[in-house]
């Protein structure tokens, strides 16, 4: 594989770049990055669903516009009509996207018409899993890193929102106040979620996860409070910073309770090794899931009363995990991380996986070349 893309990799150099410059001019390096990322990435076969059939106007071609969308992340545009500025008036992005003229754009209407459309079917999350799945998925990865990381958005949360999406479509019933009449056992305590995933399908255990904007917390690296509006972007990594799985989530939930699902995605996808992840992971049911797909779970645990810390070689092992971290800072420095101008989980998620979609792409450049 690696020898595949080394080939590939010298025909853009030899053949396509200096075709490139001959016909729009000299490239600079936010226009290389930008042909690294599309030459890799799948479109074809997911992009016939939006061809025009019958009788009318044919669509806007929808491989342009999903180019200029990861051309937005890529040159680092914050917003859709910055995106649109640029494209009319720098000929070399626009002819890099695929439209020869101005003429030729369509209005920003389009673009945010088209957007939708991709949200909707999560067009882009099924090309990173079709990429994720052909270049990673023949080899063993080492190393799966899992953290989780804010998304600020400008959404005010739901008044009242159901923690999940069963507990909407059936309410628990309530428990009696008070104590037990004599000689009666109280009533088991229901199944928290951690106990329920395992034996839950991925698909299952997604639709269980709230998704509504909400409010988070954490603890900074100077052990004060931070608090955002807006949601999660759950995250597994394999060794050379490739993000495998990525999950959106309310900002109020837990990470512990999104391992297990990440997990069950990541294992669809590669073969790993060892499952890394910080003290907020620190859960038996997850390390069993772990060991269960035959990993070997390293948790940094919670210094409680039976701790005991992890040895030289795990803590060596552990150290792999700022993997995880450079991703979350490429996306939220480089890649639309802080340029949220979209609401809705479905949108949001659309967004980010267009940053997302360009940073795997780079990475397995620099990895597998």
């Amino acid at each position: 594989m690696a020898i595949a893309m080394q080939d590939l990799w010298q025909h853009i150099q030899r053949q396509l770049f200096p075709v490139l410059v001959e016909e729009v001019g000299e490239l600079g390096e936010k226009d290389q990055l930008f042909i690294q990322v599309i030459s890799l990435l799948p479109l074809g076969r997911f992009l016939k669903a939006y061809q025009g059939q019958g009788i009318g106007r044919p669509p806007h071609e929808r491989v342009w516009l999903v180019h200029a969308l990861i051309a937005k992340e890529v040159y680092q545009f914050p917003t859709r009509e910055a995106l649109y500025e640029a494209l009319v008036a720098r000929p070399t992005l626009r002819r890099l996207c695929g439209w020869e003229s101005r003429s030729q754009l369509p209005s920003l209407s389009t673009f945010c018409r088209a957007f939708s459309q991709f949200a909707a079917a999560e067009l882009p999350q099924k090309i990173h899993e079709a990429l994720v799945k052909f270049y990673c998925g023949p080899k063993l990865v080492g190393h799966l890193s899992h953290d989780s990381t804010a998304i600020a958005v400008p959404e005010r949360p739901p008044e009242s929102a159901p923690s999940s999406a069963a507990s909407a479509a059936q309410p628990a019933a309530r428990r009696k106040v008070g104590r037990p009449k004599k000689g009666q056992e109280p009533p088991p305590p229901p199944p928290t979620r951690l106990q329920l995933q395992p034996g839950r399908s991925l698909a299952q255990n997604l639709a269980d996860l709230p998704k509504d904007c909400g409010i988070g917390a954490k603890k900074g690296s100077k052990g004060h409070m931070e608090y955002w509006r807006g949601y999660k972007l759950h995250l597994s990594v394999a060794d050379g910073d490739i993000p495998v799985s990525a999950v959106l989530t309310s900002a109020s939930l837990h990470d512990s309770q999104v391992a297990i699902p990440l997990m069950q995605m990541s294992a669809e996808r590669v073969s790993s090794l060892y499952d890394l992840m910080d003290s907020a992971y620190d859960a038996q049911a997850i390390a069993g899931y772990a060991r269960g797909l035959g990993h070997v779970p390293i948790i940094d645990p919670v210094q409680r009363g039976d701790w005991v810390p992890l040895d030289e070689a795990q803590r060596k092992r552990f150290g792999e995990r700022t993997s995880v971290e450079r991703v979350n800072g490429r996306l939220k420095e480089f890649f639309g991380g802080r340029t949220v101008r979209v609401r809705g989980a479905t949108k949001v998620m659309c967004h980010l996986m267009f940053g997302l979609l360009a940073i795997t792409a780079l990475s397995l450049w620099q990895r597998l070349c």
